[in-house]
């Protein structure tokens, strides 16, 4: 309990500093998605969360209005990316609305990679495993190769943080995510 505790306080401040961190680049994003392509600037999917509810996670649109497939795994040079989108995969920052999901309780910080509902399949044994926390911002799949790792071993990782959460993994994981995303593998 006092490990629970302690890491959604964790998430809680990482949230707010990271917000403190990113609120810059907010407006400069929202205005190139605008003057990109027509549309929200935010996209809110459903995703599954912790004991299989769902949720919307929330990111910058990177796609176009009535892609068919939003939500599929995207794939290098994918037609459904704006130019504005490709930039914001690439660098992770389509990502940033999540810290309000964080602070929601939605996320956390560090943990599995939030999935559709079609992607529970692919979980088989390991679904009611990855359904006992929340989803996570980063977490080891992200750390580990990203779009570049195939499914079975992105489930094997999802499921091998829940069952080796520490603290200590956690700060392992927040302390290399930024240089994967510097690096930029994997991220389309």
């Amino acid at each position: 309990m006092l490990y629970q505790i302690a890491k959604r306080i964790m998430d809680i401040i990482g949230a707010l500093l990271g917000l403190l961190f990113t609120a810059i680049v907010y407006l400069p994003i929202a205005g190139a998605i605008k003057l990109d392509s027509p549309g929200p600037i935010i996209f809110a999917h459903k995703r599954v969360g912790k004991n299989s509810h769902y949720f919307c996670c929330y990111k910058f649109r990177t796609m176009y209005i009535n892609s068919c497939g939003h939500g599929k795994k995207p794939v290098p040079d994918d037609e459904r990316v704006t130019r504005v989108g490709r930039f914001l995969r690439s660098t992770s920052m389509d990502e940033l609305p999540q810290f309000f999901n964080i602070l929601r309780g939605e996320m956390r910080l560090v943990g599995p990679r939030p999935i559709v509902q079609e992607e529970i399949r692919y979980y088989g044994n390991e679904f009611e495993l990855y359904a006992s926390v929340p989803p996570g911002l980063t977490g080891l799949w992200q750390v580990s190769g990203r779009n570049n790792v195939l499914y079975p071993e992105r489930v094997w990782l999802d499921a091998y943080y829940v069952r080796n959460w520490s603290i200590w993994l956690d700060l392992y994981i927040l302390i290399k995510t930024p240089w994967v995303v510097l690096k930029r593998d994997g991220a389309y």
